[in-house]
């Protein structure tokens, strides 16, 4: 419901009338956010040491400054299957959170010489904790929270990825 209040102000003799419209709370349309579709931009192999098996991944990949402060944020799911890379220039502690990320995750850091060097398993959804890597990463594996121990991931364990 809408309403109209008309205000009338004297000033020296002028009179000036001014209608303002102000609108009730429940009036407010409510904006519906677009759900941000999977692209796939590489394809991601794990390598593990225990067992020699692999797990291959279809990713998308952050690499610019926008890409990596988003990350997979406003998602609603993500396939087993698929995950996100960030692609940083340097090699260095990385910390990262959770905040506007809606699906529990695993984060997996890797090094540059593209080994595992930690992970923090099931981050938890908008959680603005700080989630270090304990040691230097230039490349972050973002995949479904429960997959680091499905798939038995390790320290040490080898990446590969392609770009399309």
């Amino acid at each position: 419901m809408k309403r109209l209040f008309i205000l009338t102000v004297v000033f020296g003799g002028l009179s000036v009338s001014l209608n303002l419209l102000s609108s009730c709370k429940e009036d407010k349309k409510l904006i519906k956010q677009t759900e941000v579709a999977f692209k796939k931009e590489g394809e991601l192999t794990i390598f593990k040491v225990a067992d020699s098996t692999e797990v291959k991944l279809d990713i998308e990949i952050a690499a610019t400054d926008f890409d990596i402060q988003t990350g997979l944020m406003y998602r609603n799911t993500m396939e087993t299957n698929r995950g996100m890379l960030f692609i940083f220039e340097d090699e260095k502690e990385r910390f990262f959170y959770m905040k506007n990320t809606k699906i529990p995750l695993d984060i997996v850091y890797i090094g540059g010489n593209n080994k595992i060097v930690s992970f923090q398993k099931n981050a938890q959804p908008f959680d603005e904790s700080s989630l270090p890597s304990t040691l230097p990463a230039k490349y972050v594996l973002e995949i479904n929270a429960g997959l680091v121990d499905t798939w038995g991931i390790s320290v040490g364990d080898r990446i590969n990825f392609t770009k399309n």
